[in-house]
């Protein structure tokens, strides 16, 4: 039986069956990796606010796509910002990915039924207090997006192989009073994926591609 093409959604379900929901512990991942010992992430762990995003992997054969947004210039945290859909974790979500799957209907309107979840990331923190579920996922092609504009400006694929091409992950900074703050970034088609998408889109890589 022929391997299916390295950057299909069907090799992508395949790698991602291996990753597991996290079993307890501190993180391995997040903005503290590329920024050790930054006095912004002296925040205690138990006090980090959960969040889930949804990695929307688009079935186009040979060359899948992921699905990205970006956020509403009207928003008050991350505005104009690109991202994956997901958000906070209410306390009546029964699992992150209850919470990725809720957050991607209400973002852009993409219905659970084109949707199957393949597999869990470990959560990565953030420089701003959250610990991140990233959930992975297959979509099925055939889809109607309908976004919420108190939300997302628009939303757009890029291609699976450009994601995890590290040719393509540049390292940026800026300066966070006074100290320098590290992150990655990925421009593509006039869209700039940085900070903790970037950061995330670069675990996918190490964890599913390297």
């Amino acid at each position: 039986m022929a391997e299916p093409a390295p950057f299909s959604a069907e090799a992508f379900r395949m790698r991602a069956a291996r990753q597991r929901a996290p079993e307890g512990g501190q993180p391995d991942y997040g903005d503290h990796r590329f920024n050790p010992g930054h006095p912004r992430l002296r925040v205690n762990r138990d006090k980090l606010r959960g969040a889930a995003v949804l990695i929307p992997v688009v079935d186009h054969g040979p060359e899948a796509t992921v699905i990205l947004t970006k956020r509403a210039e009207t928003l008050r945290s991350h505005t104009g910002q690109v991202a994956f859909p997901g958000g906070r974790i209410d306390a009546s979500d029964p699992t992150p990915e209850f919470t990725a799957l809720r957050e991607t209907a209400e973002e852009i309107g993409l219905e659970n039924g084109y949707i199957d979840v393949v597999g869990r990331m470990p959560d990565y923190v953030s420089g701003t207090g959250y610990r991140i579920a990233p959930v992975l996922s297959v979509v099925k092609p055939g889809f109607h997006l309908h976004l919420n504009p108190d939300e997302v400006d628009t939303a757009f694929e890029v291609p699976l192989r450009f994601l995890m091409d590290p040719a393509n992950h540049q390292q940026g900074s800026r300066m966070w009073n006074d100290l320098e703050w590290m992150f990655y970034e990925m421009p593509y088609g006039g869209q700039r994926i940085w900070g903790v998408t970037a950061g995330i889109i670069r675990t996918l890589y190490e964890r599913l591609y390297a």
